[in-house]
């Protein structure tokens, strides 16, 4: 069984006990989440495709953490300019444990 749900503008594909990583998500450590923007569901026989959503399709997940990610460096220069910008970047995410998928039908 697996579902293709959309956050923060990606696309994953989850099955249940899985871990991943999204974009921050205005939730804590140990909240439940419903993500319902479920794109495709399949129980193994049957494959839905939404149009596009799936309506009725929900993927309940449990927070893990809020953190950030490996910080990327952010170096801009100009040659013979005497022009250089150092720069450092880590990304927010939110860690979710998928707990179940299903659909009303």
């Amino acid at each position: 069984m697996y579902a293709v749900i959309e956050t923060g503008g990606k696309q994953y594909k989850v099955s249940e006990g899985d871990v991943l990583n999204v974009e921050k998500l205005p939730v804590s450590a140990g909240d439940k989440v419903t993500l319902d923007k479920v794109l495709v569901y399949s129980d193994g026989e049957t494959v839905k495709v939404g149009t596009p959503y799936i309506e009725g399709a929900k993927v309940e997940a449990d927070v893990v953490e809020n953190g950030k990610g490996e910080k990327v460096i952010i170096f801009k220069f100009k040659a013979k300019k005497d022009y250089r910008k150092k720069q450092g970047h880590r990304q927010p995410y939110t860690m979710l444990k998928i707990a179940s998928i299903g659909i009303n039908a």
